[in-house]
């Protein structure tokens, strides 16, 4: 049975950081593309990161130079480190796994940025 088990999220202020982590169990995560989406209320889910399996990595313009995508083949870990969290990161974070038709949503995390 495949699992995405994301977790680090919680309560930071603005300008805290945070370090996200996807831990995959069932499916051997260092070929799969891994992303982070992140769904605040009443809005639609929106990518934000991305690292392939050779470590390429992609940020959506909202996060470039604050978060960095990273992997541990060992761990069979994604993790997102977030800094310099401001209120509009508030969000549920979910991680996915992605390899031709396999396609694996975690639960997701949340994360709330408030003084």
């Amino acid at each position: 049975q495949v699992q995405l088990v994301e977790s680090g999220g919680g309560l930071v202020q603005p300008g805290g950081s945070l370090r996200l982590s996807c831990a995959a169990s069932g499916i051997i995560f260092s070929i799969y593309t891994v992303s982070w989406f992140r769904q605040a209320p009443g809005k639609q889910r929106d990518l934000v990161a991305t690292i392939t399996s050779s470590g390429s990595t992609n940020y959506a313009d909202s996060v470039k130079g604050r978060f960095t995508i990273s992997r541990d083949n060992a761990k069979n870990t994604v993790y997102l480190q977030m800094n310099s969290l401001k209120p509009e990161d508030t969000a549920v974070y979910y991680c996915r796994g992605f390899l031709r038709q396999n396609n694996y949503w975690g639960q997701g995390t949340q994360v709330t940025v408030s003084s």
